[in-house]
């Protein structure tokens, strides 16, 4: 948690989330008590094969068919990187030796804390066959940049909200939908 100069204390350790309490004075010297919910933080993988990206068409047992990104929850010990590769492959069944961050968000909303990464992994090949969690059906499917874009108006799609915003920003400003395809292209 970002406020440790706040003193939190932990009130609540979940398997996701984590919540924090804190004493905050007040403008007029009385106290309130604060709260904040931690989320483990988590990456999502822009995957592409010659010039399409991978998309996942995945069904959960509490969530029907939507669109996401290869990706999933940092374990204790792992690295952000570690965690993409591993779910990647998990997921997909695809590697890939090119992999670069394409943005870190802090994640850090009013009282609400969750760190995402967006990994890019580049050239990516089919080395093994999926294995997916048992919660999980996973098709994989592969999309033009154009369409990847249009996916951010999908209120289905499971991303970063900081990478929908970039998508939007790539439709609207054709300068920034150059930068991001050279981005994952070149």
């Amino acid at each position: 948690m970002k406020s440790e100069s706040l003193n939190p204390k932990k009130v609540f350790d979940g398997i996701l989330f984590d919540v924090y309490h804190w004493e905050q004075e007040m403008f007029d010297g009385n106290f309130k008590t604060f709260e904040k919910v931690v989320r483990a933080p988590s990456t999502d993988v822009i995957a592409t094969i010659g010039d399409k990206i991978m998309i996942l068409l995945q069904e959960q047992p509490t969530k029907p068919l939507f669109p996401s990104l290869p990706g999933g929850r940092v374990e204790n010990g792992d690295s952000a990187e570690d965690t993409a590769k591993r779910e990647m492959l998990e997921e997909t069944g695809y590697g890939s030796n090119e992999w670069s961050v394409l943005i870190d968000f802090p994640g850090i909303l009013h009282k609400f804390e969750f760190h995402e990464t967006v990994f890019l992994a580049k050239n990516c090949k089919k080395v093994t066959e999926q294995n997916c969690d048992s919660g999980e059906k996973i098709k994989v499917d592969f999309k033009k940049f154009d369409d990847f874009l249009e996916l951010c108006r999908n209120p289905k799609f499971t991303c970063p909200l900081g990478l929908k915003f970039m998508m939007y920003e790539a439709l609207l400003d054709k300068k920034k939908k150059i930068e991001l395809k050279k981005k994952m292209f070149e």
